[in-house]
C-alpha cells in the first residue's frame, strides 16, 4: 500500500484498517460513539492551525479531519447503513439545492442576498423535516447542535431567535441586559445561593454572547483569543518569577500582579 493524492486510496486504507482478520486491533474496536470526540478534536486542531497561520500544520490537520468522515462512512458501510458515496452525494445535492443563484435560474447579486436565500432554503428544509417526523412542530431552533461549545451554541440560538424578531433592538439594550444579569449574580452572591449563582452566571454568559453577536464578534473566537493572551501573559509572569528566583506560589499576589502589569503595559506600547 503506497500513499496517493487520490482520496480512493484513503478509503482503501481505512477499509484495510477495519478488515476483520488483518486490520488494526484498535481500529476494529472503535464505533461511532468512541471516535466522535476525535472528530470534534480534529476540527479544533484545524481551527488552531488557521489561527496560528501555520500552513504546514493546516495541511496535516485537514488530512486528519478528512479521515474522520471516511472512518465513519467505513463503519456505516460495514453495518449496511450507507457508504462514502452516499455521503458525497448528500453534500453535493445539498450544495446544488442551496445555491440556486449559481446552479439554477435565481440571481443573488450580493453576499447578503446569497446568505438570505441560503437561510430561506434551510428554513424550508427544517419545515419539511418536521413534517416527515409527524409529531414534531417545526422550530427556528431546530438543528442547532447540542454538542456545540456552550458559548457558540448560545450565539447560534440567539441568532435563530432574532430571525423572527425576538432580539434586542440595539447594542445599548444588550449592554443594559449584561449589567442587569451581573446585578443578579451579585444578589445571588450576597444570598450565598449556590443554585441561583449557577443560574445567574449562565444568564450572564448568555447575555455576553449576545453582546458579542450584536457587536459583530464571534464570542467563541473572542474567548479563544483571550485564552491565548492570558496564557502568553502568564508565561511572562512565570518567567519573571524564575528571573527573581522565586516560586510563583510563594511570590504573593502583589508581586504577581506587578509582573502581570509589566506585560500588560508592554502590550499597549
Amino acid at each position: 500500500m503506497q500513499p496517493s493524492r487520490d482520496i480512493a486510496r484513503l478509503i482503501e486504507i481505512m477499509a484495510a484498517l477495519r478488515a476483520p482478520t488483518s486490520g488494526c486491533p484498535w481500529d476494529l474496536e472503535q464505533d461511532f460513539a468512541s471516535i466522535r470526540h476525535y472528530t470534534i478534536e480534529e476540527a479544533y486542531e484545524v481551527a488552531d492551525a488557521i489561527e496560528r497561520n501555520d500552513m504546514g500544520d493546516l495541511r496535516e490537520e485537514l488530512g486528519d479531519l478528512l479521515l474522520q468522515p471516511v472512518y465513519h462512512a467505513q463503519m456505516a458501510t460495514e453495518a449496511g447503513l450507507f457508504d462514502i458515496g452516499d455521503v458525497v452525494y448528500a453534500i453535493t445535492e445539498k450544495l446544488i439545492r442551496r445555491h440556486p443563484h449559481v446552479f439554477g435560474e435565481t440571481r443573488a447579486d450580493s453576499s447578503d442576498a446569497a446568505k438570505g436565500r441560503w437561510e430561506a432554503i434551510k428554513a424550508e428544509e427544517r419545515a419539511e423535516k418536521a413534517a416527515r417526523s409527524g409529531d414534531h412542530v417545526p422550530s427556528v431552533l431546530d438543528d442547532v447542535p447540542n454538542v456545540l461549545p456552550a458559548l457558540a451554541r448560545a450565539e447560534k440560538l440567539a441568532k435563530r431567535a432574532a430571525k423572527v424578531g425576538f432580539d434586542w433592538p440595539d447594542l445599548p439594550s444588550v449592554m443594559a441586559k449584561v449589567v442587569e444579569e451581573l446585578e443578579e449574580v451579585k444578589e445571588a452572591s450576597v444570598r450565598q445561593d449556590a443554585a441561583a449563582m449557577h443560574e445567574e452566571i449562565g444568564d450572564l454568559l448568555f447575555a455576553v454572547a449576545n453582546l458579542a453577536r450584536h457587536s459583530g464578534v464571534s464570542p467563541e473566537a473572542a474567548l479563544r483569543d483571550a485564552n491565548v493572551k492570558f496564557t502568553r501573559r502568564f508565561h511572562y509572569v512565570e518567567e519573571r518569577c524564575r528571573e527573581d528566583r522565586i516560586v510563583p506560589s510563594d511570590a504573593g499576589l502583589d508581586r504577581l500582579e506587578r509582573y502581570w502589569n509589566e506585560i500588560r503595559e508592554a502590550d499597549k506600547a
